[in-house]
């Protein structure tokens, strides 16, 4: 009787836990299955309303208050400036700091209150970070609204996600890998430098991915800063004055004509595709480092 008993129970259990499988298993497919639909219904409309204006002469042309001579040129320009500045400032420093932080600071109470204040500023919203640039880097450093503030602002606001992500792929690097350096008399500097951040590179890239799509599709902070609208030149340097696509974007879209809101859904197309060629280069640079390793 007793062994009878227990099988009841074993059974009433595996079949609960096979129904709360089921319905756990199909919330996230029916959650996905709509996430997809909006994007697609997303990409859809705006490729209907843009594919029509997408041409050369729209790639190659500068602004206009005529739609039918506007273009994205100073824009595309812009953000190419903003991109590679934000991506050398948010590494170079990002990662040093993940580096320090994980490899070469002693765990003392101070550096957990910069932990701590690193996740939190993870959550700030970006138009704080629009604020903090317009009073240090515009104002304080008098650095203007040049393409240089922009990029220190930008890198301002994705730093705390790298340093985090970079952190977390520096956990993950086995502590096997250090001892048997330590073992060979490595220092702890020979240590990091030549066997735990090559390791540790797939994930940072995973981080610094993220990180740089969100900033190219950022317009509040450089709205915030005072980027410029209307742009007739490209950026030659950097202190010069420079737009982006994303307040390229929110001008059309802000103006009552049907014709400019069709050039921002063009311009929309024409920054997924940047996105997404850049993040395929990154993935593919990923994945090579990874293979070599």
């Amino acid at each position: 009787m007793p062994d009878r008993e227990n099988r009841s129970v074993f059974k009433v259990n595996t079949e609960r836990r096979r129904l709360k499988e089921r319905i756990f298993t199909t919330t996230i497919l029916v959650a996905t299955i709509m996430a997809l639909l909006v994007l697609v219904y997303l990409i859809a409309s705006v490729t209907r309303d843009g594919a029509g204006s997408l041409s050369w002469d729209f790639l190659t042309s500068f602004p206009s208050r005529f739609a039918s001579k506007a273009g994205i040129k100073s824009a595309i320009a812009g953000s190419m400036w903003l991109g590679a500045l934000t991506l050398f400032f948010s590494v170079l420093f990002g990662v040093g700091a993940a580096v320090y932080l994980q490899e070469l600071a002693n765990k003392n109470r101070m550096s957990q209150v910069i932990e701590l204040s690193i996740a939190t500023l993870a959550g700030v919203p970006s138009i704080i970070y629009g604020m903090l640039g317009l009073g240090v880097f515009v104002r304080f450093m008098a650095l203007g609204r040049s393409v240089l503030a922009g990029a220190l602002t930008m890198s301002l606001l994705v730093m705390p996600v790298i340093i985090i992500a970079s952190r977390e792929a520096l956990k993950s690097v086995p502590d096997s890998i250090r001892m048997a350096a330590f073992a060979l008399g490595a220092t702890r500097w020979q240590t990091v430098r030549d066997h735990v951040l090559p390791a540790a590179v797939p994930g940072i890239a995973t981080g610094v991915i993220l990180a740089m799509a969100r900033a190219m599709g950022e317009a509040a902070p450089l709205i915030l800063l005072g980027a410029l609208t209307y742009v007739a030149f490209v950026p030659s340097g950097l202190f010069d004055g420079f737009t982006a696509l994303p307040i390229q974007i929110y001008n059309w879209t802000s103006r009552p004509q049907q014709a400019f809101h069709e050039l921002a859904a063009a311009g929309i197309i024409v920054l997924l595709i940047f996105l997404l060629i850049c993040n395929s280069a990154a993935i593919f640079i990923r994945s090579k480092w990874g293979a070599k390793k």
